[in-house]
């Protein structure tokens, strides 16, 4: 990394602080106290697009449903999950999870669900490219009508990794040279333009759509579409206007907290029971879980 690119890397993120300063300059806890709790919410299936934002979803026509919005109470994964899932029994819930992210913070979360699958754990269920590692959406989708078979009496929390990066499709052949590709966009080391970034996040929405599309068909009772958080495509952030990618911690704008929230009822509603927890204490090797989230752009 040049000085030049890493003195842009540094003063984005000075500038980025002075915003989310202003954001939270008012609140007494650490996520967005507007922001919703999920498990509070109706649904016998609630579906997470990791950094999905609601206009993405606003002119799609492959899921079935009335599309809404909420609004989160996390700008990024590790926000929403503290907000969400710290010191809960949710032990008539069960988890299938394509992020390494609730793994990470496991012991801290304190959460009790009835089981957890983490996809992500196991290596048949990766794919592997140009030294990316990432759950494709139809694996994750597999797994959750598997999980939905397995346990018809809990609420179902499904959580895709997609549209996040990695892309699946990349449109030029620059985007394979880094994990973090909007830190190296920003810092001028990457030389495509704001479009080609743009184009590359939609059809990440595009590929991954028609296989939660089979998910929310094949599931019974109330299903909703939502997200943990937005992205910034970049637009301009305030008070200070600069131009941001990607989803910072506490910097609580609509693009990164309004999130979809798509309903679609079919069938019975399920009769749902709580009972002990079936998960265990799942060992996955420490430089596993560490190039899951250096995949996910995650190298700090």
């Amino acid at each position: 990394m040049t000085f030049k690119s890493t003195f842009r890397d540094r003063l984005h993120e000075w500038l980025l602080r002075v915003n989310r300063l202003y954001h939270k300059q008012f609140y007494t806890i650490d996520s967005n106290p507007d922001g919703i709790d999920i498990f509070e919410e109706d649904w016998d299936s609630l579906v997470l697009l990791d950094a999905c934002r609601y206009d993405a979803l606003a002119d799609q026509d492959e899921l079935p449903g009335d599309l809404e919005s909420r609004v989160s109470k996390g700008s990024q994964t590790y926000e929403f999950l503290r907000a969400n899932f710290t010191d809960r029994d949710l032990l008539d819930t069960v988890y299938v999870t394509a992020t390494p992210q609730y793994h990470r913070f496991e012991d801290e979360l304190n959460a009790t669900f009835h089981d957890v699958i983490n996809i992500w754990s196991d290596d048949s269920n990766v794919w592997y490219n140009k030294g990316r590692q990432v759950v494709r959406p139809e694996t994750t989708t597999e797994h959750a009508l598997q999980a939905a078979e397995q346990y018809p009496n809990k609420r179902l929390l499904v959580h895709y990794i997609q549209p996040h990066t990695p892309f699946l499709d990349r449109p030029t052949e620059e985007l394979r040279t880094d994990s973090n590709i909007y830190r190296q966009f920003i810092s001028g080391e990457l030389s495509v333009d704001a479009s080609t970034l743009r184009e590359a996040y939609r059809r990440n929405v595009d590929i991954t759509l028609p296989h939660v599309a089979d998910l929310v068909e094949g599931l019974d009772g109330r299903t909703v579409v939502s997200a943990d958080h937005g992205e910034l495509l970049g637009e301009r952030l305030f008070p200070v206007p600069v131009s941001c990618w990607g989803h910072p911690h506490g910097t609580y704008v609509d693009e990164l907290v309004r999130v979809p929230w798509l309903v679609h009822e079919q069938g019975e509603r399920r009769d749902v029971t709580t009972g002990s927890s079936k998960t265990s204490d799942e060992e996955v090797e420490t430089d596993v879980v560490k190039e899951r989230l250096e995949s996910l752009g995650y190298t700090d």
